[in-house]
């Protein structure tokens, strides 16, 4: 899954570095031959490993991104109005209602209703149609060598190269962010491990072209993050002058926040007078508060960020509405 930083990085044009790459090739050759060695170790087989490495060099476009990532200082406001707008709603609308009969399978299997995860589906790639087009292994290779979480990307090219020895995906056909987020859900390689499911059943698990293993692996990702079937995450509400919003965590019944005179915005509530609820102003008062329920919490899980939990449930709000 990616973080909030890499989605912001995504949101704007990329700034790219002046200055010359200057490789030290064996210093590179060196690092991959110790993943080499470990992913044998780990029982991957040498076949694997010389497909999954042909041509790979340092990507200096990768380590730009990785540098050169914007402040994640953003308003919720700015955040919003980027992220959420007529066309993306009504692209999830057609989206959804083309794919009417998939999102029900999906929510019969997993629990999930389609708002969310077309949500998802939405913000991490526009239903689809911007998956990101960098190699993995060599994305994740780059940053494992240089970049400022050599650790992190790692663990995580060596997730890709246990993906790469299962059959699910060609090396070729492994694209995603510069970050190593793939696919159409943008699961990092540890969580495609994790969450991923062959729900077309066709005994592999693609989350690049294949609808259903796309839609059945975000489905699957939030029921095992704890989604409460048939609830929904939260809603815009007012809240009367000097009312303060402690925030998603600091949860009250629902009936205590009414009493308070907090008050839906479109005129009903969407959960039970005893709901735990949590009052949330991201731009603090005088901004958009939102009542939050227990499931805005699964959504943090897929990317621990307030600002994506809130654009997840307003575009599948939108997007099912």
């Amino acid at each position: 899954m990616p973080t909030r930083r890499i989605f912001l990085a995504s949101a704007l044009p990329a700034i790219v570095s002046a200055s010359a790459f200057a490789v030290p090739a064996d210093s590179f050759a060196s690092f991959l031959n110790g993943v080499r060695a470990e992913a044998r170790a780990a029982g991957i087989a040498p076949a694997t490993l010389q497909r999954a490495f042909a041509g790979v060099t340092p990507n200096q476009k990768v380590l730009d991104r990785d540098r050169h990532q914007p402040e994640s200082t953003w308003t919720w406001a700015r955040y919003r109005g980027v992220v959420i707008g007529d066309k993306r709603i009504a692209d999830g609308r057609q989206a959804v209602a083309a794919n009417r009969a998939l999102f029900a399978r999906v929510e019969q299997r997993f629990g999930v209703g389609s708002g969310a995860v077309a949500g998802i589906w939405g913000l991490e790639s526009s239903y689809g149609t911007g998956t990101g087009d960098f190699r993995v292994v060599e994305a994740l290779a780059t940053l494992a060598w240089e970049g400022r979480r050599a650790s992190f990307f790692r663990g995580e090219l060596m997730a890709a190269l246990k993906i790469l020895d299962h059959g699910d995906v060609a090396p070729g056909a492994m694209t995603g962010s510069y970050a190593g987020a793939m696919g159409q859900p943008q699961f990092m390689p540890t969580s495609y491990l994790r969450y991923a499911v062959d729900f077309e059943g066709h005994g592999r698990r693609d989350i690049w072209t294949s609808k259903p293993d796309v839609l059945g692996s975000i489905a699957n990702y939030l029921a095992r993050s704890g989604w409460r079937p048939g609830e929904t995450w939260g809603q815009a509400v007012s809240v009367p002058a000097g009312l303060d919003a402690p925030g998603r965590e600091a949860k009250r019944p629902l009936s205590d926040w009414i009493r308070a005179g907090v008050r839906p915005l479109n005129g009903r509530w969407a959960a039970g007078s005893d709901t735990p609820a949590g009052l949330l102003a991201p731009d603090g008062a005088g901004g958009d508060t939102f009542a939050v329920f227990a499931n805005f919490n699964a959504i943090r899980r897929y990317n621990p960020s307030d600002y994506y939990a809130l654009a997840v449930g307003l575009i599948g709000d939108g997007v099912t509405a």
